[in-house]
């Protein structure tokens, strides 16, 4: 009977103990703050014109990239590869992004190589929707080192976001970026930062000029 009582009272502490740590991971979870796509400083920067392409897509259509959109339309300009699994697995978040942003933004693929193996891709996975364009000159101009990279160009052929984007959250905040007006969440993380900051430190300020 005694050893029934201490091992109930272990089992009650027990499950009091993981209580309070799932309450704990919880607490965490809210206050770790979102994580946006990685910005490259190189290429062109955000807020900069982006430079003019006149181009054509694998289906040899004249493709324009960084002109002026007289019909206010965004462009996402998605960086891939055949050869890249990452580009792969997020094809259909961006894919759904298109769909849900389909009143303001047009999806454009860009990569390099052999025609060929580029038709494939696009057969494989399905992307006979969306323009793909064959460009080294497109990456050498962005600066682009891995993939998959994503580039939001504005109606107005400013660059507004971009950043390397490996998951759905990371293509996800380019787009909140834009809509924010700023160059990425962490920018926009850091302004808050800042600006909570701010006031304790002009308040200890005036209390020390006080004293």
């Amino acid at each position: 009977m005694v050893s029934q009582v201490i091992l109930w009272i272990a089992v009650v502490a027990l499950a009091a103990i993981v209580f309070a740590l799932v309450r704990q991971i919880g607490v965490l979870h809210e206050r770790i703050a979102p994580i946006g796509a990685l910005t490259i400083d190189k290429g062109p920067k955000v807020g900069d014109h982006s430079p003019l392409f006149e181009l054509v897509d694998l289906n040899r259509h004249p493709v324009t990239i960084g002109a002026e959109n007289s019909a206010g339309r965004s462009t996402l300009l998605m960086f891939v590869s055949p050869t890249c699994p990452v580009c792969k697995k997020l094809l259909p978040a961006v894919k759904s992004l298109a769909v849900s942003e389909s009143k303001w933004l047009d999806v454009m693929f860009t990569s390099d190589g052999e025609a060929e193996a580029q038709r494939d891709f696009v057969e494989h996975n399905r992307m006979q929707n969306f323009p793909l364009v064959l460009s080294s000159e497109l990456g050498l101009t962005y600066r682009v080192s891995k993939l998959p990279y994503a580039v939001l160009i504005d109606h107005e052929g400013i660059v507004r976001a971009k950043g390397l984007v490996n998951t759905r959250e990371h293509l996800e905040s380019i787009v909140q970026a834009k809509q924010m007006g700023v160059a990425s969440l962490q920018d926009y993380l850091g302004k808050r930062i800042t600006a909570a900051e701010a006031p304790a430190v002009n308040g200890e300020g005036a209390g020390k000029h006080h004293g």
